[in-house]
Order: structure tokens, then sequence, then C-alpha cells
């Protein structure tokens, strides 16, 4: 039987970490050699296993709430943001907090504060549950309904139909999203748009780079974790553009080789809050199923970089240690292996 030729790799560009992740993952690495071990971080401080497990090695602590971290003690807010009712509950236990929200987070939060002190109805386009969505949510809990998807929009009552805004998530499917929009105002024709798109740089970047791509491949493979949201969102835009077979894994070991039986292109990207070192694992599997030949599909370059929290900034600064700002283009991994 002969031999399947001019195998492919696409790789999608960019994929892979954001600048909010990189930050956050930056904040805790240098919290850890600053203050040293115990490091106690709120939540998983970006969705990706390999990530919590490599930063868990060195000795962060992941808890779920507040009251699980002793008196007094360091703590680090996720990317994913909190509310102010976090923010209360860390100052009544005197924790030193370290709040690693990704600053276009902290927008959405911004523009929830001020659409309900204008006292707006705020449709909170996103998924109930999350921990972006409980962090916004939390801005202003009597002004602020969550509406999970299209299907959800028939059931949404206001109190004024002339006084509704929208926000959104900032992770979710691009083309889902505009989708809701557009149900809600076909019943609200009044209703706002928000300052600025809400939808992150990186998560439309990373949709567009995989519809390029999809439309070519047999199979897509996503690199991330199952409750990194637009991990998910990447795997579904695959298939809705036209990839044959579309998988989310968190490491190359997942993959199943009977997955690219008769395939002669294959796809793959990362969701935002994964390490390029668990992509370079996956391309080598794939060059172990004879896909050796990679060309990279560049749809956009990212050069955005968040300053550190500035609680950290403040301790480093006075240290004389010079705050190390996240570099976007160096594409860092995690240098420890999870134990």
């Amino acid at each position: 039987m002969g031999q399947v030729t001019n195998r492919r790799v696409l790789l999608a560009a960019p994929r892979g970490y954001c600048a909010g992740v990189d930050r956050a993952v930056i904040a805790v690495e240098k919290a850890l050699e600053h203050y040293g071990a115990p490091v106690y971080v709120r939540k998983e401080i970006v969705h990706n296993k390999y990530v919590v497990e490599t930063l868990a090695a060195r000795g962060a602590v992941f808890v779920h709430e507040t009251d699980e971290v002793p008196e007094g003690a360091r703590v680090v807010f996720s990317a994913h943001g909190v509310s102010p009712a976090v923010h209360a509950a860390a100052a009544a236990r005197s924790l030193q907090t370290i709040d690693a929200t990704c600053p276009l987070v902290t927008k959405v939060h911004k523009e929830a504060v001020r659409f309900a002190s204008d006292d707006y109805d705020i449709l909170l386009i996103g998924h109930t549950g999350h921990e972006e969505v409980e962090g916004t949510q939390g801005e202003a809990p009597e002004h602020i309904q969550v509406v999970n998807s299209p299907d959800d929009v028939d059931g949404v009552v206001v109190r004024d139909p002339d006084k509704v805004v929208w926000i959104s998530q900032t992770t979710l499917s691009v083309d889902e999203t505009m989708e809701t929009v557009r149900r809600l105002r076909e019943r609200f024709p009044s209703l706002q748009d928000p300052p600025s798109d809400d939808i992150c740089y990186a998560t439309q970047n990373r949709q567009v780079a995989v519809k390029k791509i999809a439309p070519m491949c047999d199979v897509v493979i996503t690199v991330g974790s199952a409750n990194s949201s637009n991990s998910v969102r990447l795997v579904e835009v695959a298939l809705e553009n036209g990839a044959r077979a579309s998988y989310r894994i968190d490491k190359a070991s997942e993959m199943d080789p009977a997955w690219f039986a008769g395939a002669t292109t294959v796809g793959v990207t990362s969701g935002a809050s994964v390490p390029e070192i668990l992509v370079r694992d996956v391309l080598d599997a794939l060059a172990s199923f004879g896909f050796e030949d990679v060309e990279e599909v560049r749809t956009a370059t990212e050069d955005l970089m968040f300053s550190l929290p500035r609680e950290l900034r403040a301790d480093l600064k006075a240290a004389g240690n010079a705050p190390e700002r996240p570099r976007r283009g160096t594409r860092r991994s995690l240098d420890v292996t999870p134990a």
C-alpha cells in the first residue's frame, strides 16, 4: 500500500499566550521569586492545566476562595478578574493582594460600573458560572443579567427598553456574540453598544487565524484546557469554517493517531493561555505521524504588552529590582516541568 504524500501542518498565527496571560503568569513567577513560597492564588491564574501545575510545583498554592488563605498572607487574583465582594473579603482577612486581572477585563468592569451608575439595564453576553462573568456581574448585580446565547434572548426582561446596553465576556466567539447582539437589537431597537469592542484582540485574532486555515484542513487540533473558553471556541470556529474534524487537547499525548487516517493537511492552534512548549510537543508528535512539513499561516502580528500589577511593581522597585515587562514577542515558555 502506498504512503500518503504531501502531508503538511498549517500552524495558525497568532496563537498561544496573549498579553494578559503573559502578565498574570509572570506576576506569580515574580511574586514567588521576590516574596518566597507560598504565594496563594485565588482560582486558576489562567485556564491551563500545565501552567497551573508548573506554578504549583514552584510553590504557588491555588485556592477557590479567599477564606482558604491564611489571614495576613499574600494572594494573587487571577487574570479573569474578581468582584468587589472578593476584594472586600480579602481586606477583611488583611490579605496582601496582587491583582493580576487582565486590563481588558478591567475595562469591561469599568463599563459595567458606569452604565449601572446611569441606571441602565446591562445585558452581559457570556457564560453563567465563568469566573470572568461572575467578576463583572458582581460590579452591579442589580443591573446586570447574563445572556448565554442567541437562544436566551427571548427570555430577557428589562425595565425600560430605551435604556439597555450590552457588554460581553472577553473570550467569546465573535460570530456568536454578534448574532446574540443582532437578536437583542431586534427586541430592543434602542440597544446601546459598549464604547469599544469587549471581545479581546487576542480572542479575535486567534479566531481569524483559524478561519483562514480551516477550509484547507482535514483535521484541526486546538491545544487548550477544557475550562478555557477561548480554546473551546476555537474548536467550534474550525468546524464552522470548513475543517472536516476538530479536536481540543491539553497535551500531545492525548492525540489519537486514528484522527489523522487519510488526512493530508492538519491545522494546529492554541488558546490564549497556552505556552508554546505544548504546541512544540504537538508538532513533534505530528511529525512522528508523518506530518513533518510545517507552514505557519499568519493573519496578524501582536505586540501589545501590559505592565505588571502595580502592587508587585512597587515592591520590586522598592527592593531595587526593575520590574520586568511581559514580552510577547519571545513566546516565553514556563521552564519547570510539572511533577
